[in-house]
């Protein structure tokens, strides 16, 4: 929908339109430009990178930080990340539809419970959940990593897909239950592919959550060859000294992969938000 349809519909008259549709362009404009610079700027020389007339393009700043190891970086981020998603997701899935099709007692309270988790701040978790992984002696571990944005993604993702699952009728689960269908073959053979916008909208939020998450890596993992993109990318900013060429490299390659993976599913992710978000 643009501007201009949104204004007729809400009845504003044609300056109002008009109005409308630079301030759109101005938000825009506020959004895309930071972006758009850095990614201008990762393939400029550090000389002419703020020069508004010179421009010197060159691949040198991204052959540097993977020279540096960036590469590893970006593996530690994907495998995370995309475990992460994986399971959270699958969980979610299976308990949004114990949680929206279920009679059993305390589920109200238990539904709450998970909820609940999704209150407390972030910082407040950090020094228990480093003092339990120090003395498991799990730090620097993937897995670590993957459990614990297991764990911060899945609240709200329950709470996503049971919003969406209201929406769904319970008559193909009857009709399914007539023919001899299983629980998990209801949900994964009936219910996935009719619920595929809110597992869009689930999985893409745990995506972008991991990817950016700083607070955790930085108390978990400490090796080197273990940090994550925000991690690495931090730590090119020199106390004394900033290569802004590295930086900004390591910016584009950190902003890309969320923007090829949103922008392809941004219409199945609003559909599965605006669907999840029906009263419960």
């Amino acid at each position: 929908m643009n501007a201009f349809v949104l204004g007729r519909r809400l009845g504003l008259s044609l300056a109002s339109e008009v109005a409308l549709v630079l301030l759109t362009l101005l938000i825009l404009l506020v959004l895309v430009y930071p972006t758009a610079w850095v990614l201008a700027a990762s393939f400029k020389t550090p000389e002419t990178m703020f020069a508004a007339s010179r421009w010197e393009f060159t691949l040198a700043n991204y052959v540097a930080v993977m020279q540096a190891g960036f590469w590893r970086n970006i593996l530690n981020s994907l495998v995370i990340c995309l475990g992460s998603v994986l399971i959270s997701t699958v969980i979610a899935a299976n308990a949004a539809y114990a949680f929206s099709r279920g009679r059993f007692r305390g589920r109200r309270a238990l539904f709450g419970s998970v909820l609940f988790g999704q209150t407390f701040p972030w910082i407040i978790l950090v020094t228990p959940v480093f003092i339990l992984f120090a003395q498991l002696g799990l730090l620097n571990n993937w897995l670590t990593m993957i459990f614990v944005y297991v764990a911060v993604t899945l609240p709200f993702s329950i709470y996503l897909l049971v919003g969406y699952l209201r929406a769904v009728p319970r008559s193909l689960d009857e009709a399914a239950l007539l023919d001899g269908a299983t629980p998990l073959q209801i949900v994964w053979r009936i219910i996935f592919p009719i619920m595929l916008p809110g597992i869009v909208a689930t999985a893409t939020y745990g995506f972008l959550l991991c990817w950016s998450e700083y607070l955790f890596a930085v108390t978990l993992l400490t090796q080197e060859e273990m940090k994550t993109m925000p991690l690495a990318l931090y730590l090119y900013f020199g106390e004394n000294v900033t290569d802004w060429g590295n930086v900004m490299a390591a910016s584009a390659l950190t902003t890309v992969p969320t923007l090829l993976l949103f922008l392809p599913l941004q219409t199945r992710m609003v559909s599965g938000l605006a669907a999840g978000s029906v009263k419960q």
